[in-house]
């Protein structure tokens, strides 16, 4: 055989021996240049008479081993062999780069090919993007940009808000490049821009927030034995005005040992002015104050703890232990120190002592816990009564004590004669009367018992047996049904669907006996089943419970089984915004298949979220649901979200129509696992495929049908937008059938009206095309929680009655006027919120940009229901229907 002059036969390498062999490439492998991320393969063959060895790769000289080496063998005549052996290198990085060859080891002789370069091209790569920055108005702060090629150079555009800060032929533009920035009074998105020649890559955007820098000069204005009054100097905060600040004040660590601080008022201040009185504070306390400020773009840092103290208060309590024993014409008073807080120095106790005859005295005793009185002459029916003091003024007065008698042993008698007929006795005989005819009444119902317990006819567990003959006194046999017995048990029924030992056992605490349930009326149905108001017999009470029974049969054991196994799983769920599952029973179908299951869970009092929000908009009498309670939902939902995905659950169908609420208005998500194909609504059917909540799943999972947690996140988002708009539909005007372009296109949900800022940036990060990038429940919820916490407290929904106004029927002032100002306001400005005063309440209008007007006002006993029309073509009157009175209201400007 011919060699090929390519032939190279080495010594040392991989320790062989030179001598001639039989073997050679007959094939090379070539140079290549190729593109991050694309796929390459190398090839080289080698020709041979004998055992054929295998063909192995260097890399820079160095052994290769990767999966993706194939190796084919062909015989040839004359014993000959050939060998291919391909190398292929998927989504090529840089780490790829470099020579290549092949080596063939043949007793100790090693033949090696010719080498072959691999080289690197395409759009820059990044090493280092910008990041995410909170920083103050003006204050200096540095960005990084690091790319790289191959090819190279790369050079870097930095941009602001879209905006070009330099040119490529910058000493900016050379990479690695530092953008040093002197300092931004409004918040800005910066990115960088890599050049190569093979194009341009767009570096990730990062947004820099301008926070309010932290007050200063908090300090103490004024000050008593509740109260401290406190101000302080506002931070910078750009073009951005604060319009809130915070308040906390806490004991210090020394008075709680080696606790941290325990915040005793936490409270959100409206500024100007910025000031605020901090009350209910207990007297001649040590407390630590410090104050933050909020404005559009966030929270500013808390300035350093400032000690501060309040004044001194009278005793909370009187003196303890009070007596006084008379001996002759001398008294003796004696008592103990005040139990309660003194809340300041103690300086001293007064005693007050008079009788029926004379005027109360006062004397102060000083320090003393003792005093004598001496009377001209002996009086009787003497009382007594002490109080401490200190410097803010006297405490309470202890309760008046009769003076005792000294008996001849020292002893004292209480009260004397003259004494006791001077009082009336503690007891009187009327409540005997009392006592004697319950004593009475509850020894009758005794003897009842006791004689109805014998004449009690004896049950069995299908029957009554054994009741007494009337004729012969004798107990005899007569038995009746109580009810019909089905001898078609849980156990029973699950034996006969052969259902796992081990299973049936994980079941004991979850199957319920259908006999035990009774269903009422229906509350709500779909196309896969219904859900029914039910009552759950639980021996000793009745348990008012929401019942879903399916429409879906179950054909095989294993789907009867799966279906039983996620029932386990929900029964094991604790959390109070995850829906508890109560139990399951199994209801025999009319053929002779497989039961239907019936799910049994909590009766929810409020319904599901989604009913509620569009109830609150389009019902009869709308309800303003205020910002603080639609975070409040998503919260919930968060926190819920978080732990079903700590117990690696996915939940697939999350939406709020899939999230109910409890009587105490807290969110608990449901309809996951057991029932998520009961509702209907807003699903598409995708060929064959069951129905898919296509405007709630996440693009990923429209794509190729796979759901992780991050799918969930996606539905998530899109349930914060429903609870944003109130129950709007999603993606309003796009079809189902058209969700997925849409969203490929990189369209997403719109901001709705009133949401704020950094509650849809919440929201839009969980719509990221790349699962990894969105956050998770756990980061959602905590943001949740920072939002609502920034939020100025709300008013509690239970004293706020809301109507809606904008009803053409409502009752509007005739009185004669121009069209004017209100309160200085113009008629245009009428936007802006007013008061509404009346006899009986206080209303708050609140008016939108719209016709709709609603009404604000505390609950009154009288007052069930107030309808007022602002009339824009007269003077700032209007009228009010209050409980069919025709009343005049009065609007003014709110202060």
């Amino acid at each position: 055989m011919e060699r090929t002059p390519g032939v190279l036969v080495l010594l040392g390498i991989l320790g062989g021996v030179v001598t001639q062999s039989e073997f050679y490439f007959t094939e090379n492998p070539l140079n290549v240049t190729s593109s991050l991320g694309k796929d390459i393969v190398l090839r080289c063959g080698v020709s041979g008479v004998g055992d054929m060895p295998d063909v192995e790769w260097l890399r820079d000289g160095e052994p290769f081993h990767v999966a993706d080496i194939n190796q084919i063998q062909v015989p040839l005549e004359d014993d000959g062999w050939m060998a291919i052996s391909e190398l292929s290198i998927p989504s090529l990085q840089l780490s790829d780069g470099g020579s290549y060859q092949c080596v063939v080891s043949v007793e100790g002789e090693i033949i090696l090919s010719d080498v072959a370069f691999l080289d690197l091209e395409g759009l820059p790569f990044f090493t280092a993007e910008p990041q995410d920055l909170h920083t103050y108005s003006d204050a200096p702060f540095n960005l990084s940009c690091d790319a790289h090629g191959p090819p190279d150079p790369v050079r870097v555009i930095w941009l602001q808000d879209g905006v070009p800060l330099n040119s490529l032929h910058d000493d900016l533009a050379l990479t690695p490049s530092v953008l040093e920035v002197r300092g931004l009074n409004k918040s800005s998105l910066f990115s960088c821009e890599a050049h190569n020649a093979k194009g341009v890559t767009t570096s990730r955007t990062a947004a820099i927030k301008v926070l309010p820098k932290k007050p200063t000069e908090l300090k103490l204005l004024s000050r008593s034995s509740t109260e401290l009054e406190v101000a302080w100097i506002p931070g910078s905060s750009g073009v951005y005005p604060l319009r809130v600040c915070s308040l906390q004040a806490a004991l210090p660590p020394a008075a709680l040992g080696s606790a941290p601080h325990s915040k005793i008022y936490n409270q959100n201040v409206n500024v100007p002015p910025h000031s605020h009185v901090i009350s209910g504070l207990a007297p001649y306390t040590a407390y630590r104050v410090r104050a933050a400020c909020l404005s559009s773009e966030g929270v500013s840092h808390w300035t350093d703890w400032v000690e501060m103290t309040t004044m001194e208060g009278v005793p909370s309590g009187p003196p303890e232990n009070v007596t006084a024993i008379r001996n002759g014409t001398m008294t003796t008073v004696m008592w103990g120190g005040p139990r309660a807080p003194l809340n300041g120095v103690l300086r001293g106790y007064k005693l007050a002592y008079q009788t029926k005859e004379t005027a109360e005295v006062v004397v102060d005793a000083g320090l003393n816990n003792e005093l004598t009185l001496e009377m001209l002459h002996p009086v009787d029916n003497l009382t007594v009564k002490v109080a401490a003091y200190t410097t803010a003024g006297d405490g309470p007065w202890s309760d008046p004590v009769i003076e005792s008698l000294r008996n001849y042993d020292g002893s004292s008698l209480f009260p004397s004669q003259a004494v006791r007929e001077n009082y009336a006795p503690v007891f009187s005989w009327h409540w005997w009367y009392v006592f004697l005819a319950i004593g009475a009444a509850s020894l009758g119902a005794v003897f009842a018992a006791v004689f109805l317990a014998r004449r009690r006819k004896k049950e069995t567990r299908y029957g009554e047996a054994f009741e007494p003959s009337v004729e012969q006194g004798e107990l005899v046999v007569r038995y009746r049904v109580k009810k019909s017995y089905s001898r078609r048990t849980t156990e029973a029924t699950l034996n006969r669907l052969g259902i796992s030992n081990d299973l049936k056992e994980k079941l004991r605490d979850v199957m319920v006996d259908r006999h035990k349930l009774a269903l009422g009326k229906t509350l709500g149905e779909g196309e896969f089943g219904s859900v029914m108001e039910g009552q759950l017999n639980q021996d000793d009470y009745i348990l008012k419970v929401a019942v879903k029974t399916m429409k879906i049969a179950i054909c095989t054991r294993s789907e009867m089984e799966d279906f039983l196994s996620e029932a386990v799983c929900m029964k094991e769920f604790d959390h109070p915004n995850v829906m508890r599952l109560i139990g399951v029973c199994l209801q025999n179908s009319e053929n002779e298949g497989y039961p239907s299951p019936v799910v049994i869970l909590p009766f929810m009092k409020h319904g599901d979220l989604h009913s509620f929000l569009l109830y609150s908009r389009l019902g009869e009498i709308p309800v303003f649901l205020p910002t603080q309670t639609l975070v409040k939902f998503m919260a919930d939902i968060a926190s819920g979200m978080e732990y079903l995905s700590c117990k690696n659950f996915i939940h697939r169908d999350l939406a709020a129509r899939n999230c109910m609420l409890n009587e105490n208005m807290n969110v608990c998500v449901a309809d996951f696992g057991l029932s998520k194909k009961i509702y209907n609504g807003d699903y598409y059917r995708q060929g064959r495929i069951a129905k898919m909540p296509v405007k709630w799943i996440a693009i990923e999972s429209l794509a190729d049908r796979v759901y992780t947690t991050k799918s969930d996140v996606w539905s998530f988002g899109v349930t914060m937008w429903e609870i944003a708009t109130r129950g709007q539909t999603p993606y309003p005007g796009v079809e189902n059938s058209e969700i997925y372009d849409y969203l490929r296109q990189g369209n997403r949900l719109k901001q709705p009206p009133d949401c704020l800022d950094g509650l849809y940036e919440l929201m839009s990060s969980c719509w990221q095309l790349n699962s990894k990038e969105r956050p998770t429940f756990e980061t959602l919820y905590l943001e949740l929680e920072k939002i609502l916490k920034n939020l100025p407290p709300a008013k509690d929904p239970d004293e706020i009655l809301y109507v809606n106004m904008e009803d053409p029927n409502f009752l509007s002032s005739d009185d004669d006027g121009e069209l004017g100002a209100v309160g200085g306001l113009d008629a245009k400005d009428l936007g802006d919120d007013l008061f509404l005063k009346t006899s009986s309440v206080t209303a708050e209008v609140h008016h939108s940009e719209n016709s709709n007007r609603y009404v604000m006002c505390p609950a009154h006993e009288t007052t069930r229901l107030l309808r007022v029309s602002v009339s824009m073509e007269h003077p700032p009157y209007t009228s009010a229907v209050e409980e069919g009175t025709l009343e005049e209201v009065t609007a003014i400007p709110r202060i």
